[in-house]
């Protein structure tokens, strides 16, 4: 174990801050596709008989560029340095959803999504790095947590920018625009010194298959990446997809998934920004995100049960699930407590885009398995997929270790 030095900041310092800014408008250039999906979709030449499958089509190319970003700029982060991720990120999807406002076909689209994706992928990741190499031990949960929560809060900003524009090229526009401002920002913000330290020593960085080829770093990354999965169960599918759900479950035909969406972001943020200080209290990551997983129990049972049975009810329920999947920050600040400077920016950057990049598995599973290999009902579907998705992340939870206390300060070594 190679020991590194750091002077330790403040959790409302400039990086912070950044960071935290860094991933609002990550957040807004991420999820505005939920928002304007029906509208935007129609005006790109889908029809009401083909949004399903077109829609589906546009998300999941966007989801499989999150993956491949995730790998492209974990290794970079590790190799060249987190500030430089940073930059090049913000440049890509700013251009990417700038361009996504002259959009005029569904191929298009997918195309804008998957180059957008692949930019997202590097903020996250290399922020939260950045934060946790630059923050005290003792902090870390709280700064982490609050750069989640304040930026998750994008979300609500999408979806009040489409209500006020009612033009969905427009938003799109806005969200480029909103990246080259944030862009400017981290001009100021200096790179981690511990990635400095690590990047003068000859130890191997940013190689992503050192996760793989040790059985103990495998296990480790593999459960890290399970934990996380009823985040994106519960927003891409049954707030995705609550309109549907709706009419299936009480023949609503009023319910604005993209409303659902914006109610179940705000609970993430105020889940975000809880879940540090529970740890703190707890002094335990594992407690904590135990103490959500029950919480996300109880929102899952309220979804399907005869409370949910109103477009009322169903956005109540949107808050509380967002409040108890809450845990994202937790999730990929344990990602990047588990690894060594070298490694740790690559591994905080493809397991919270590993999350992303699942959907169109859970997808697959719902939707293309369930309901239109089996014949399943939606409810049904979405109740089986959820009890899956719930038992992979308890069976990993199992398996993941504590971090809360554990010094930042080394290096992997082959």
């Amino acid at each position: 174990m190679t020991q590194l030095s750091e002077k330790k900041i403040s959790i409302f310092s400039l990086p912070v801050i950044v960071a935290a800014l860094g991933y609002f408008v990550d957040i807004y250039d991420l999820l505005l596709f939920t928002i304007v999906k029906k509208t935007s979709m129609l005006g790109v030449g889908s029809t009401e008989a083909t949004l399903l499958v077109d829609s589906t089509r546009v998300i999941n190319w966007q989801m499989t560029g999150l993956l491949l970003g995730g790998i492209i700029w974990g290794v970079l982060a590790d190799k060249k340095g987190r500030l430089s991720v940073l930059f090049g990120s913000i440049i890509l999807y700013s251009t990417a959803n700038f361009a996504t406002g002259f959009v005029t076909t569904v191929d298009q689209y997918a195309w804008a999504r998957f180059i957008g994706g692949l930019g997202l992928a590097g903020e996250l990741g290399a922020g939260i790095t950045l934060v946790s190499e630059l923050l005290p031990k003792n902090k870390r949960g709280v700064g982490t947590s609050l750069v989640a929560g304040i930026g998750l809060f994008g979300a609500v900003a999408a979806y009040f920018t489409y209500q006020y524009t009612q033009d969905w090229r427009l938003c799109y526009k806005i969200g480029g625009v909103l990246g080259i401002c944030l862009l400017l920002l981290r001009v100021k913000v200096a790179e981690s010194g511990m990635f400095a330290t690590a990047k003068a020593s000859e130890v191997v960085k940013g190689n992503f298959f050192m996760l793989l080829n040790n059985g103990k770093r495998f296990k480790k990354y593999f459960v890290a990446i399970l934990i996380g999965l009823p985040t994106w169960y519960v927003i891409g599918i049954l707030l995705n997809q609550s309109d549907r759900f709706g009419k299936a479950m009480f023949n609503s035909t009023t319910i604005d998934s993209g409303r659902a969406i914006m109610f179940g972001y705000v609970g993430i943020a105020v889940g975000d920004i809880l879940i540090g200080l529970v740890s703190q209290y707890f002094k335990s990551r594992k407690k904590a995100l135990l103490l959500f997983y029950g919480f996300t129990l109880v929102g899952l049972i309220f979804y399907f049960s005869g409370l949910n049975r109103s477009d009322a009810s169903m956005y109540l329920i949107a808050l509380w699930l967002g409040f108890s999947t809450g845990f994202w920050a937790i999730f990929v600040t344990m990602g990047a407590e588990q690894f060594g400077t070298n490694l740790r920016a690559t591994a905080a950057t493809t397991i919270p885009n590993m999350v992303r990049g699942a959907l169109p598995l859970i997808n697959m599973l719902f939707l293309d398995l369930f309901q239109k290999s089996w014949q399943w009902s939606i409810v049904y579907s979405g109740i089986i997929t959820g009890i899956i998705v719930m038992c992979v992340a308890f069976t990993a939870y199992a398996f993941t270790e504590e971090t809360f206390h554990k010094d930042l300060d080394y290096m992997e070594l082959d």
